[in-house]
């Protein structure tokens, strides 16, 4: 989704930013699922030892990591559509305001 911004001839397009947002965004998230899918303890020499409650501290800050970073996703992707949101709305309002100088013929 993009916007076009028009203003005397020239056009502003930003549906290749909003694309490489996109992107990014898809791109943390896999990360995200990659890093939580590949986290396992490991032992002093290296080998794997099982989740009992001899371990059970260093999964919890992991979980705990994974729980922050779920949060702080959810959080970002508020605030993006809370911003793409106001982004129209300003949009809109632009469009009105050049529809009233058109019919006042101010500015022109």
């Amino acid at each position: 989704m993009g916007w076009l911004f028009k203003k005397k001839g020239n056009v502003l397009d930003l549906t290749e930013r909003y694309r490489k947002q996109q992107e990014k965004v898809a791109e943390i998230k896999r990360e995200t699922q990659a890093t939580s899918n590949s986290i396992s303890p490991i032992g002093i020499f290296g080998m794997q030892t099982s989740n009992t409650n001899t371990n059970s501290g260093y999964t919890n800050i992991s979980s705990n990591e994974d729980e922050k970073k779920r949060k702080l996703a959810k959080r970002l992707m508020t605030i993006t559509d809370k911003l793409e949101e106001l982004s129209n709305q300003v949009y809109h309002l632009q469009q009105r305001i050049e529809l009233l100088e058109k019919k006042n013929e101010v500015g022109y």
